[in-house]
């Protein structure tokens, strides 16, 4: 079976002049400053750009659109822009499918024609009946711009909760449809976000915060995260309060079930205080009001993750006593560590998944950043090693009991997403779907390096391009990276990357500390205290770049995303010298003030907070993008991304950091933020992404003196 887990971001003056693209200077919206000055343990930091954080003023909203006109002008007159859209959509355009899952007969699937803004959820009995459609999402808003964000189905497949997000929040509304009709029923719920759906009989368990208040949706601090129990047929107000802690309001809380419902598990963190583990707690039975018994009373260094339910005894897999991560079994009559049964022991290699199916254990592990997986009996004895079709990523593997075959889904950076069946008795894998692109992977080639960051660590970096590739410093290089949160970056196909890669381009990938390639002490040397290492092994890898002639700065360019727009930052801060382009996206770029906002507050525990205590204070504000930005610094060709419902790292963040360095900045490079509309956190539809990929390609190649050839 596979548990479902919670899972563990004066008037303003409008008059400018846009500069041709020929000329010298940069002419910017004007940004008015204020006098807000915040006292952190006897130091002053202004803040002059504080009104930016209202972004339902009007005063805000003419700014985003001032900034917007400037840059989509200079945007529209790149002139190979709309080309590379018009590449993007052409390669794009062919029929993508997820993995199926089986209830009650029917297989369940997603399915995207081509360049449709949602993908379609389809059905069809067993693998070689007629699909049908489910849901379609491109119904559900003029501009596609509402996604199916969750779709649960109950044991019995009688029911199914569907939930909607409108234009890429966070927020979820949530349905029952009749699937015999397939009809939406009277239930609405409202205000469900960091929430999963369990099933147990004819209800379902959900998380939600209180309904904040109007106008306030998208930037207001979440506090006091509760679980309900929801009863088909009933409204909301009739759910019942499964669990809440008023008196610890930045916890989160979720409810989740076994695979037969006989058990729940609720599971608590508490990274609002900077712990990074979680609090497990049980109860048997299928009654809501029940109270639960602890299995590990209270948060703290360690997470524990529920695999499986074993006669009565639970199958949990914890970095308690195994950094890399371990499988024990624990008897909820005697839950103490000292009984606990270890079934799978630690090994070298990070632990990064384990699933049950037809009654094995699906259990994988990452080598270098590509993925092993074995199988296991309950009891913990290895039978066989599944056979990967290459070096990559793969996923899925999990199922009920009964299953005698799964899915999974291999990709790589030069192998797009496949789906393979599992037989378990044999051990066999069999390719189910593979997609049909407009790509040669035989032209390209993927090399895995090991270069030296400052402070002497090894560190991994994929590098891609075509075959062939002179090395001789003048070849158009992205570098990315993400370098946090124990996320691993992990080998992945895009079609939109190789339009990039056909023009001659290089795409490389760092696996920077702070992510879990290497399992948690790969991610504790890049968080905090010691996130500055984040930031050297970034330079590093650029500076490997150049040092071995595959690009050079006027070519180089450094991407990242959320917490990897934080790292863009905080690099181009610190070695404004290094790119020739830089593109942050949607960053976490006020390090002082993230916890203040929507569920920043969840950060604590990777960065630290600058109220808690000096010492912390002093680390973020020694990197942090926002606060230090030098006048007159000739940065690099920068492009800022944000979208206005982004309620995970609110735009707020990059609008103040747009504001500062077009402030200090030297004039004679572009330092443009470009504002999506009814986008969140990413981008709410397929036309939105290209779109944004678009000019961010044109961007570098424009900056770098590179025209492409289509």
């Amino acid at each position: 079976m596979q548990l479902k887990s919670i899972l563990v971001l004066s008037a303003l003056g409008l008059a400018f002049l846009m500069p041709s693209l020929t000329q010298a200077q940069f002419t910017y919206p004007a940004t008015r400053k204020t006098e807000t000055v915040d006292t952190y343990f006897g130091t002053q930091v202004a803040d002059p750009y504080r009104w930016l954080e209202d972004d339902y003023s009007e005063e805000t909203k003419n700014w985003v659109k001032a900034q917007n006109e400037v840059t989509f002008k200079y945007l529209a007159n790149i002139p190979f822009r709309k080309a590379w859209l018009d590449r993007l959509e052409k390669t794009n355009n062919y029929p993508k499918y997820s993995s199926p899952s089986r209830n009650n007969g029917y297989y369940y699937f997603y399915k995207n024609d081509g360049l449709q803004n949602q993908s379609v959820l389809y059905r069809q009995k067993g693998l070689s009946g007629a699909p049908e459609v489910v849901i379609d999402p491109n119904t559900l808003s003029a501009g596609g711009t509402t996604s199916l964000a969750i779709f649960s189905l109950s044991k019995n497949g009688k029911y199914a909760v569907v939930g909607t997000s409108e234009g890429g929040s966070d927020w979820r509304t949530m349905y029952v449809r009749d699937m015999s009709t397939g009809k939406n029923l009277s239930d609405e719920i409202k205000w469900a976000k960091v929430t999963g759906v369990s099933w147990q009989g004819d209800g379902f368990y959900y998380s939600r915060y209180p309904q904040p208040e109007p106008g306030k949706e998208l930037s207001t601090k979440n506090e006091n995260h509760q679980v309900y129990f929801h009863k088909v047929g009933t409204p909301q107000s009739q759910d019942v309060l499964v669990y809440q802690d008023p008196a610890n309001p930045q916890r989160f809380h979720g409810v989740f079930t076994s695979d037969d419902e006989k058990y729940s598990f609720l599971n608590i963190s508490d990274r609002g205080k900077g712990k990074q583990g979680n609090a497990l707690w049980y109860r048997a039975g299928n009654d809501p009001a029940a109270p639960f018994q602890p299995l590990i009373a209270e948060p703290g260094e360690f997470t524990y993750s529920p695999i499986d339910v074993v006669k009565g005894k639970f199958l949990m897999s914890t970095n308690d006593g195994a950094k890399n991560r371990r499988v024990v079994l624990i008897d909820p009559k005697n839950p103490a560590p000292a009984n606990w049964k270890t079934i799978i022991a630690e090994k070298p290699e990070p632990l990064t998944s384990v699933s049950s199916a037809g009654g094995k254990l699906f259990v994988s592990y990452s080598k270098d950043v590509t993925t092993r997986v074995y199988v296991y009996s309950l009891d913990g004895k290895m039978e066989r090693e599944v056979q990967l079709p290459a070096l990559g990523s793969a996923g899925g593997f999990g199922g009920s009991r009964k299953e005698k075959q799964v899915f999974y889904t291999f990709t790589s950076f030069a192998y797009p997403p496949s789906i393979y069946t599992y037989d378990i008795a044999t051990g066999k894998s069999t390719l189910f779907r593979a997609p049909e692109v407009d790509f040669n992977p035989d032209a390209y080639e993927t090399k895995q390096v090991f270069y030296t960051s400052k402070d002497g660590a090894k560190v991994p970096m994929f590098i891609i391009h075509k075959k062939g590739l002179e090395l001789n410093g003048k070849n158009p290089t992205i570098l990315y990276a993400y370098g946090g949160f124990n996320v691993s970056v992990t080998p992945s196909f895009s079609m939109s990357r190789i339009s990039w890669l056909e023009q001659g381009g290089i795409y490389v990938s760092a696996n920077i500390r702070g992510g879990s390639e290497y399992g948690e002490a790969w991610h504790e040397a890049g968080m905090r205290l010691k996130k500055q290492n984040v930031y050297d092994d970034f330079i590093a890898a650029a500076e490997y770049l150049i040092a071995n002639k595959y690009t050079s700065t006027k070519y180089l360019a450094c991407q990242g995303g959320s917490n990897g727009g934080l790292l863009v930052g905080a690099v181009i801060n610190q070695r404004p010298d290094l790119f020739g382009v830089a593109i942050p996206q949607v960053g976490v770029m006020d390090m002082l003030r993230f916890q203040k906002f929507t569920i920043g507050w969840n950060w604590i525990a990777e960065y630290g907070s600058a109220e808690a205590t000096e010492e912390d204070f002093k680390n973020l504000y020694a990197y942090s993008p926002l606060h230090n930005i030098k006048a007159g610094t000739s940065y690099p060709n920068v492009l800022i991304t944000t979208a206005d419902h982004d309620d995970r790292v609110v735009p707020a963040h990059s609008f103040k950091y747009a504001a500062e360095l077009q402030s200090k900045a030297r004039t004679d490079r572009p330092a443009l933020i470009r504002i999506e509309t009814e986008s969140g956190h990413g981008a709410s539809n397929l036309k939105k992404s290209l779109e944004v990929v678009a000019d961010m390609y044109a961007f570098c190649f424009y900056n770098m003196g590179l025209t492409p050839k289509f």
